[in-house]
């Protein structure tokens, strides 16, 4: 495969990956963390009782946590991918191991956000099933409910990381650009 294919392939994925990461901010994560923040004011106010207060407890903290994400991944990105594709035209071969060095730990990370999600809806049945107070059933009910959510958000942004990271891959073992060529989107 000759460097421009490769190239091309590799701003293809860099597209690809970010805007996926992106649009999941922007359109699942932020949303969901608003509705979440907007369904446990509900329950605050309108539920009642220990059960309902028990599921907004968690429908806070993760409304706000999510909120937070979604705006702030949602909204850097665009000048993530232009800084980006300029170091790229810059310095590609430098670029390019920086960016396989940090999706290198974002691949890594994923065993812990896996087992995070995993206490989450392990602590979540044991709370619904092994307790008996309405609170604590109610927490356990959202802490399966947010491993579920949690588990789909990451699945889908691990699987994205792939396609990019094989993309820097090669064009990081292909080397430099020969002849001068430049790197432009």
């Amino acid at each position: 495969m000759n460097t421009s294919t490769t190239t091309l392939q590799l701003l293809e994925a860099l597209q690809l990956y970010f805007q996926g990461e992106k649009t999941e901010a922007l359109v699942f994560i932020l949303p969901a963390g608003l509705l979440s923040l907007v369904f446990s004011a509900w329950l605050f106010t309108d539920g009642g009782g220990g059960f309902a207060r028990g599921v907004a407890i968690p429908f806070l903290a993760m409304g706000l946590l999510m909120t937070t994400v979604g705006a702030v991944v949602g909204l850097r990105t665009p000048s993530q991918v232009a800084q980006l594709q300029q170091s790229l035209q810059r310095d590609p071969q430098a670029t390019q191991a920086k960016e396989l060095a940090r999706m290198a730990t974002i691949g890594k990370a994923w065993h812990y956000y896996l087992a995070v999600w995993g206490i989450f809806g392990v602590a979540g049945l044991v709370l619904r099933f092994a307790t008996r107070g309405d609170l604590t059933q109610g927490l356990g009910i959202a802490l399966v409910f947010f491993a579920g959510v949690g588990l789909l958000i990451d699945g889908f942004a691990e699987r994205r990381t792939h396609p990019y990271t094989a993309a820097l891959s090669s064009a990081r073992a292909l080397g430099p650009p020969g002849g001068g060529e430049s790197v432009a989107p």
